[in-house]
């Protein structure tokens, strides 16, 4: 069953980072004709294109692709509930199963805004800046290093700014874990 689990796990997974990469390349205002942000765009568009008719966004952001990542967060928990837990409908519980797709939800969030910060500071070492996927990368973390550059001094050319956030990322994760909610 653990072969199971892993398989629905991270499919699911998967494609809530997508959904979760949507949303984030709205929020940052990322260019949207770059071809990595066209994949995004295009692997969502059939669910997010029809809940735009009915879930107007609010300001910069996408309501739709948010409730469609907390959706997909919400079948990722009941389809692992029910297919491997063997869990009946009488046990189902509606609430219980939005809380805890909401901290699906940020659990997912957090660890693509970890893996991203990584890839990007591992492209540093290598590319010379030409690379396409490494302009959107740079416009989807660079909100969150600006502030950290501005309070962190230079370190004799070094850029710790990536390394706090991934501290910054894992405390929140650890917290969540001890919460029970990750």
């Amino acid at each position: 069953m653990s072969s199971m689990h892993f398989l629905i796990g991270t499919l699911f997974d998967l494609y809530l980072m997508v959904v979760i990469l949507r949303l984030w390349l709205q929020l940052a205002r990322a260019d949207f004709y770059n071809p990595f942000s066209q994949f995004v765009v295009k692997a969502t568009h059939p669910m997010v294109g029809p809940m735009r008719r009915v879930l107007p966004s609010l300001g910069n952001l996408d309501t739709a692709t948010l409730v469609l990542a907390l959706l997909v967060a919400f079948a990722k928990l009941t389809v692992l509930n029910f297919v491997l837990g063997g869990a009946s409908w009488q046990m189902f519980n509606p609430i219980a199963v939005l809380l805890y797709s909401l901290a699906v939800l940020v659990s997912q969030t957090l660890s693509l805004i970890f893996w991203i910060l990584i890839i990007r500071a591992i492209l540093s070492w290598f590319s010379q800046g030409r690379n396409p996927m490494e302009l959107v990368l740079y416009q989807l973390t660079e909100p969150l290093l600006a502030p950290i550059r501005r309070i962190l001094p230079p370190m004799g050319g070094l850029d710790l700014s990536v390394l706090v956030a991934i501290i910054a990322i894992q405390f929140l994760t650890y917290l969540l874990r001890d919460l029970g909610l990750a």
